[in-house]
């Protein structure tokens, strides 16, 4: 099998050159486009987009596939000044790659 493409991972109408990187905000689940989407916002929309495109199931079968994006256990936890409550969601990112003891390298993905 081959590595997924920025349109399976990403959408239709993402697109890359030399220096930039176009991924539609419209493809990024559960994010209402604006103007002003936080980092945070559009990080978390490129993740959730990610984890339907990057699946464990894909990653297991297909061995040009090296990143997965899988759902954890949502946690409870305590913050603040006040204490007040808050809902901790994990999403964890994979990276897989032949051992050569370096660090992460994103060229190696």
């Amino acid at each position: 099998m081959a590595e997924p493409t920025l349109v399976q991972v990403f959408g239709t109408g993402t697109t890359q050159d030399a220096t930039t990187i176009t991924i539609l905000k419209v493809n990024l689940p559960r994010l209402t486009p604006s103007a002003t989407n936080t980092a945070e916002s559009l990080l978390t929309g490129i993740l959730l987009k990610a984890k339907d495109g990057l699946m464990r199931t894909t990653f297991d079968t297909n061995i040009d596939q090296s990143l997965y994006v899988e759902g954890g256990f949502a946690q409870f936890v305590f913050r603040g000044t006040n204490n007040d409550g808050y809902r901790v969601d994990q999403l964890t990112v994979s990276l897989a790659r032949p051992d050569d003891a370096s660090i992460i390298d994103p060229n190696n993905y």
